[in-house]
């Protein structure tokens, strides 16, 4: 099902110049103009700050470092270049080509260690879960992090099994609820290695957790959990 962009949880406040989607009653050509939701998440484990383009337009923020996540912005629909790059400089870190759905949501992930750093580009699934229910998606983001499951405390059924790196689920449907304490798990242990406590999973919402962080590091870079809403 597609989800319209016009709509507030869709569109970003921030508006960025050719390369991303405008609209204007002064436009001459009425060919439509097709626009799809574009959201970008810094995940590489790295204290590089990054540029990220989409075509030749830069999309990201100025101190787009680790852990940033930066809400749907408008790209025009169709086959678009994502680039990454070291913050003001033009060389290339990697780039993908990408294909846009009309009016559809994209999460783009920068991910891997700073000298192996990728792109991973996930459809987001934006539909709106039942009343009284939310929907979630686990990524596994941690180059060292080896296979992980994501478990609700309390709960007996892990909710996602056997994510390696890079790796993802499909959404889920869970319980709105007050506070939810969720729990990044070690597939061959089960031991518990990153936890996200007591978060607020309103109704109608629709959540990404994922790990990142590498477990050899000490720093702010180090294995951990993160956890965004959709919008």
């Amino acid at each position: 099902m597609k989800i319209s962009l016009k709509t507030k949880t869709l569109l970003a406040a921030l508006t960025i110049t050719l390369g991303l989607a405008s609209c204007s009653k002064n436009d001459i050509d009425n060919t439509p103009i097709y626009i799809s939701g574009v959201s970008l998440v810094h995940a590489s484990p790295t204290t590089e700050k990054l540029d990220v383009y989409i075509d030749n337009t830069r999309a990201s923020i100025d101190d787009f470092a680790f852990g940033t996540k930066m809400d749907y912005l408008r790209a025009y629909s169709g086959d678009r270049t994502i680039t990454v790059t070291k913050k003001g400089s033009a060389a290339k870190l990697t780039t993908d080509l990408i294909k846009l759905e009309p009016e559809l949501g994209y999460s783009v992930f920068v991910v891997d260690k700073f000298e192996t750093i990728d792109i991973l580009t996930l459809k987001d699934d934006l539909t709106k879960p039942a009343a009284g229910k939310a929907k979630i998606r686990f990524v596994n983001l941690s180059p060292d992090g080896g296979p992980l499951n994501l478990a609700i405390n309390g709960v007996a059924t892990d909710l996602v099994d056997n994510k390696a790196f890079k790796e993802f689920s499909t959404f889920q449907t869970i319980d709105a609820a007050e506070k939810v304490t969720f729990n990044i798990k070690n597939k061959a242990t089960t031991l518990v290695e990153a936890t996200l406590a007591d978060v607020k999973i309103e109704d109608g919402k629709t959540y990404t957790i994922y790990a990142k962080g590498l477990k050899a590091n000490t720093d702010d870079t180090k294995f951990g959990a993160a956890i965004f809403t959709h919008k």
